[in-house]
């Protein structure tokens, strides 16, 4: 069974591909309705969203 994604994981993220491949809900079988799995998928993205917008908040590139 595969671990649920979690606010670390956005160390991991390059492209908005990779955002697409990690976001992995292990419960999604066992939603009620493929709507609630979704809901949570998106719940999923978001949260990976905000993480990222922390960590380049808090750990700017450099401009060269």
């Amino acid at each position: 069974m595969a671990r649920r994604t979690r606010e670390e994981d956005a160390e991991l993220i390059e492209t908005a591909d990779d955002l697409e491949e990690l976001v992995q809900d292990k419960r999604q079988n066992w939603r009620a309705n493929s709507s609630k799995a979704r809901r949570r998928q998106r719940r999923y993205k978001n949260r990976l969203t905000q993480e990222l917008l922390r960590m380049d908040i808090e750990h700017p590139k450099e401009n060269d």
